[in-house]
């Protein structure tokens, strides 16, 4: 765990000495901002539920994670540094779990900045905590698990653009596979496929939910995408 703890430290510094992490961090809590203040203004409601449950913070959820994400093995491929690290003392799993959790952090540091959208609502009115609390957990899921896909993403490429595309495109279709599994509701093959979405088994978490299900689904997304990107990393070594 000291190598996975070098690594993510290396990384956040990497983001937070370019300009990616105030760009992507000012631009989704601008949006999320943006959306806290109309859902304010037009329903009068000490709620989260428009803010976090919103098709726009997933998008952007979503490009969040495909710019993010897409430097993290994409560059070092690109620069030829790749075949530096692959010969350091450090294991393949070390050096994803590093990288992965660098992402994790600063997207965790993003969420804690937003709290202050809670906050005010305590001021204007009586929210139910509970639920602003599993919403923020269940949001901080559907995040690991597009940041472990953004990792994946990023190992099978060179080039950062195609590893955000990647990563973009893998998230709407996991989105959008909600829509094709509504269409055949109460099927054993429409149930199937609405258990594949990303988002379905988030709204239990806006509602105050927390179930098992639906953590060990996201969590799931994230040890498996992050296995498989150990696993390209391990083939790139044997080359």
């Amino acid at each position: 765990m000291r190598n996975v703890w070098t690594i993510a430290r290396r990384e956040l510094y990497a983001y937070f000495s370019s300009p990616i992490a105030y760009v992507t961090m000012a631009a989704f809590l601008g949006v999320m901002g943006l959306l806290f203040w109309l859902f304010l203004v037009y329903t009068q409601q000490a709620v989260m539920d428009p803010v976090l449950g919103s098709g726009w913070i997933f998008f952007v959820l979503i490009l969040y994670a495909g710019v993010v994400t897409m430097r993290l093995l994409a560059e070092e491929q690109r620069s030829g540094t790749i075949e530096l690290t692959l010969t350091a003392p450090v294991r393949d799993w070390e050096l994803i779990g590093g990288k992965y959790l660098s992402s994790l952090i600063l997207f965790l540091t993003m969420l804690i900045i937003s709290v202050y959208q809670p906050i005010i609502l305590t001021r204007l009115g009586e929210p139910d905590l509970g639920a602003v609390l599993s919403s923020y957990l269940g949001f901080f899921l559907v995040g690991a698990a597009l940041l472990a896909i953004g990792t994946l993403a990023s190992t099978l490429t060179r080039n950062q653009v195609v590893a955000a595309i990647l990563t973009i495109a893998i998230g709407v279709g996991l989105w959008l596979v909600e829509f094709v599994g509504s269409r055949s509701a109460g099927t054993f093959m429409g149930d199937f496929v609405n258990q594949l979405s990303l988002f379905s088994h988030y709204f239990d978490f806006i509602d105050g939910v927390i179930d098992t299900q639906h953590v060990v689904y996201y969590l799931s997304l994230v040890v498996v995408n992050l296995f498989l990107a150990t696993r390209v990393l391990e083939a790139r070594r044997w080359r």
